[in-house]
């Protein structure tokens, strides 16, 4: 039992230490870096050598994951958060072998999902993901919203423009796909123009468009993820204050423990001496 606690122990510091950090986020790096090389052709007379050396990475995340579950006091800990079963499911993922020729392309495609270990490695990238993650049902209805106004321009630019170029509003699915073009400005001009040739008042149509989608939209979706993640940080700083005052509290519990015990052994001392 003694032993099993100390390899916790080490387990532990090791897990927190920061050079170890950082040695595992170079090794994603070095993993990212490996898969890129993979897809040049020059890199074909080292196949062998990168074999060995995706192997190894391999070896590693999954000693690296086996010393963060042995540095838990039980093993459902570990699972108990998110990050660690993300990190698993990866690590676990990897180890599926490349020789299999009909298992080899979902392999490789396993491993490209190692870079997303960054993100549970840096703080700062898991509060960017949250906040991502937690934005969503409220950006949902942004697009929602969105979507309406693409449908009600896309049927107005069918009805009106299609005999000016039937190729970009001839149907109402079309026309939406020209106004998402319209919208990200790829050639706007040119589309307008074209319009404008027939009816000069068509810019008045893509002005009000781009002002809605591109500004208003665009920007309600940005403040929403901006909204969430300020109070993501808020609430990591909350909570690593409340476990700072825990840890002083105690330590307080410590000095009083401790002023007791050399009471004791100071009022001993004086009944021994008398």
């Amino acid at each position: 039992m003694t032993s099993l606690s100390t390899w916790r122990g080490r387990f532990e510091r090791l897990r927190s230490n920061k050079v170890f950090e950082t040695f595992v986020i170079a090794i994603i790096i070095l993993s990212a870096l490996l898969i890129g090389a993979k897809t040049y052709e020059e890199t074909s007379r080292f196949e062998q050598a990168l074999l060995v050396f995706d192997t190894a990475v391999t070896i590693f995340f999954l000693v690296e994951i086996l010393i963060r579950i042995g540095a838990e006091q039980r093993l459902r800990d570990f699972f108990r958060k998110g990050w660690n079963v993300f990190d698993f499911l990866i690590v676990t993922a990897s180890l599926i072998p490349l020789d299999d020729s009909e298992m080899v392309l979902l392999a490789r495609l396993l491993r490209i999902f190692r870079v997303l270990r960054l993100v549970s490695m840096i703080p700062e990238l898991r509060i960017l993901m949250v906040a991502l993650v937690k934005s969503i049902p409220r950006m949902g209805y942004v697009a929602l919203l969105m979507f309406i106004i693409f449908y009600i321009y896309a049927a107005i630019g069918s009805f009106l423009f299609a005999e000016v170029d039937e190729f970009l509003w001839g149907n109402i699915s079309i026309a939406m796909l020209t106004l998402f073009r319209v919208a990200t400005f790829e050639d706007w001009t040119d589309v307008m123009y074209a319009t404008q040739e027939l009816y000069a008042w068509s810019w008045i149509y893509y002005l009000t468009f781009i002002f809605l989608n591109a500004f208003i939209f665009l920007n309600m979706m940005i403040g929403i993820v901006l909204d969430v993640m300020q109070k993501e940080s808020l609430a990591i700083e909350l909570e690593n204050g409340e476990g700072e005052a825990a840890e002083l509290h105690g330590l307080r519990d410590d000095v009083r423990d401790l002023k007791a015990q050399l009471s004791r052994m100071e009022e001993a001392l004086q009944r021994r001496g008398s």
